[in-house]
């Protein structure tokens, strides 16, 4: 039972969330502050050609999400909308970062392209990669979400706003959001450019990540947790980079061991458990074998796609 409430469409809200968290945000100095400060140049033309600066946009959105409390920044962008009011107030969700600017192209590029575009700069590139890690579904998990994570996929989703990669919501009856492309002119590529777009359009964790936030059923799955309990951290570099300095995301790619840490335990806790207690860190697997060599695995492709990106960075002045 508590699976088809996570799973399946929830109860719809009885009040406007979406236009209560926009007053919530200008009654607060911080979101107040830091949501004119992205309004503005997401709505400034700057010529009859172009309807914004749409790199000042992004830097602003950025600062937004990374500054503003979650509190704030995700009710305004992950609210519920009552059923009496379901088009005009998932409307107001959807311009939340002012789409015009910050989401919109005079043509639609290629999804594979505009994977290869956001590849090729540092910050889309290690946000594009948290996405994929922290917002992997997964159907066996109570949660939808390979990681039992709400929290760090609804934090990996955010990260993604401000970059050549913004998603956004789609005009749909069900939650549904994606980069702003599509898989025309894919040729051979078809099919993988057809998985890469239902990873945003069709992501069960990230739907039900979203549904639960807006909604207020999240309560113990949203906060953050991790899978095993360690000795060292197991906060992600991006993660620990936000925290620490927001500022300084923009400047370089945090490329602290914390992960090759929390990897590393996991191999000694799995070599334990041969010879003393069984451990459980999957809620969805009762084999607790099973689960750790299946976290493990899931390691072992974080590590290399981790060693790919830094092996093949890109500089810029």
């Amino acid at each position: 039972e508590a699976r088809h409430l996570l799973t399946c469409e929830p109860a719809v809200a009885r009040e406007n969330n979406c236009l209560n968290a926009a007053k919530a945000c200008n009654l607060n100095d911080t979101c107040k502050k830091y949501r004119s400060a992205y309004i503005s140049p997401c709505t400034t033309r700057v010529s009859t050609a172009e309807v914004c600066n749409k790199r000042k946009c992004h830097k602003a959105l950025r600062q937004f999400f990374d500054k503003v409390p979650p509190k704030h920044s995700y009710g305004m962008l992950f609210c519920s909308c009552p059923l009496r009011d379901q088009t005009a107030c998932s409307e107001r969700r959807r311009q939340t970062i002012v789409p015009v600017c910050s989401y919109e192209e005079k043509q639609k590029p290629n999804c594979l392209e505009l994977q290869v575009t956001c590849k090729n700069n540092y910050i889309c590139r290690s946000r594009l990669a948290d996405f994929f890690a922290n917002c992997q579904p997964e159907p066996r998990s109570l949660t939808g979400c390979l990681k039992e994570n709400y929290a760090d996929c609804l934090l990996a989703y955010s990260g993604l706003i401000g970059t050549v990669m913004t998603p956004n919501y789609l005009r749909s009856p069900k939650i549904s959001v994606s980069p702003y492309c599509n898989c025309s002119n894919s040729g051979n590529n078809k099919d993988e450019c057809d998985k890469f777009t239902e990873f945003f359009t069709e992501n069960t964790c990230l739907r039900n990540a979203i549904q639960a936030f807006g909604n207020g059923t999240d309560v113990g799955v949203w906060q953050p947790m991790s899978p095993v309990q360690t000795t060292t951290s197991t906060t992600t570099p991006y993660q620990r980079n936000r925290e620490r300095n927001p500022n300084t995301i923009d400047n370089h790619i945090n490329t602290d061991p914390g992960i090759y840490h929390f990897c590393g335990s996991l191999q000694v806790r799995h070599t334990h458990t041969h010879t003393h207690t069984h451990t459980h860190i999957h809620k969805g697997i009762s084999d607790s074998d099973n689960g750790m060599f299946f976290w493990i695995f899931h390691c072992s492709l974080v590590l290399f796609s981790f060693d790919f990106f830094f092996s093949n960075s890109v500089s810029f002045n």
